[in-house]
């Protein structure tokens, strides 16, 4: 169990272009006294983050930086990657795909055109750093790429847990309501870019994106915000200068 969040992580699959590997990880805490919790849970996230800044560390050295991107299931997180893959040239995409179970994802993300590892946490619902370390070993991120690290859906976990990652971007649909940053504020003030998804359903559906924006900067200020279309292509130009404007460094 995960001491943090209460999610079973005690097996973790990592899977590459036909490669197979699994981890066994156990931990067993003790959970009868509050203060005992909070301590785990302190204890979890600061090795968390230690593992992170090496991760960090170590994509700078290669010149490689990494997204970690996050939603809810079916805000279109991937089929977002797909058409990034397919227009982002020339600069290199490598993902580590994030789901319960499946190479799903992974296989989407190879039919795009590129490099995928994928993680399956089985009960677990976020990646951690060291879940991200075995990918990025696996993966061996090129010079000067961009690393996508999709991350398991759900917009309370992966929140709390930084990968090593340069940004973090959460996708949201206009199908799933404009309540979402108020509903889940730990993940939208964790962010450096909210994407409103499948804009071209706007007509259709009661979301009002000037509220869900207003909402977002309450908790965060500075987070972008950049609604479009992955399906009819609208808007996906402030996506790509979105990621050209970040830097290569750490």
């Amino acid at each position: 169990m995960c001491a943090t969040c209460g999610c079973g992580a005690e097996e973790v699959r990592i899977t590459s272009l036909g490669e197979e590997g699994t981890a066994h990880h156990h931990d067993h805490h003790d959970h009868h006294h509050e203060t005992r919790t909070l301590e785990l849970n302190r204890a979890v996230l600061a090795r968390n983050d230690d593992l992170a800044r090496d991760n960090r560390a170590w994509l700078a050295a290669r010149g490689a930086l990494a997204v970690n991107l996050m939603s809810s299931p079916g805000a279109g997180k991937t089929s977002l990657l797909e058409r990034t893959i397919r227009e982002l040239t020339p600069r290199p995409v490598q993902v580590v795909e994030g789901d319960q179970e499946t190479v799903i994802d992974a296989e989407r993300i190879r039919s795009a055109g590129a490099e995928a590892v994928q993680v399956n946490t089985g009960a677990g619902c976020h990646l951690d750093a060291t879940m991200v370390r075995r990918a990025l070993d696996r993966l061996q991120p090129v010079q000067g790429g961009l690393v996508f690290i999709e991350n398991v859906g759900n917009l309370v976990c992966p929140a709390l847990f930084d990968l090593g990652e340069r940004a973090r971007v959460v996708v949201i649909s206009v199908t799933e309501g404009d309540d979402k940053p108020l509903k889940y504020p730990h993940m939208f003030a964790a962010a450096d870019l909210v994407v409103v998804n499948k804009t071209d359903l706007l007509p259709y559906v009661d979301f009002d994106v000037d509220r869900c924006t207003a909402d977002a900067r309450r908790l965060n200020p500075d987070v972008a915000v950049i609604p479009l279309s992955v399906r009819t292509g609208e808007n996906l130009e402030a996506w790509h200068g979105w990621l050209a404007s970040l830097s290569g460094g750490a």
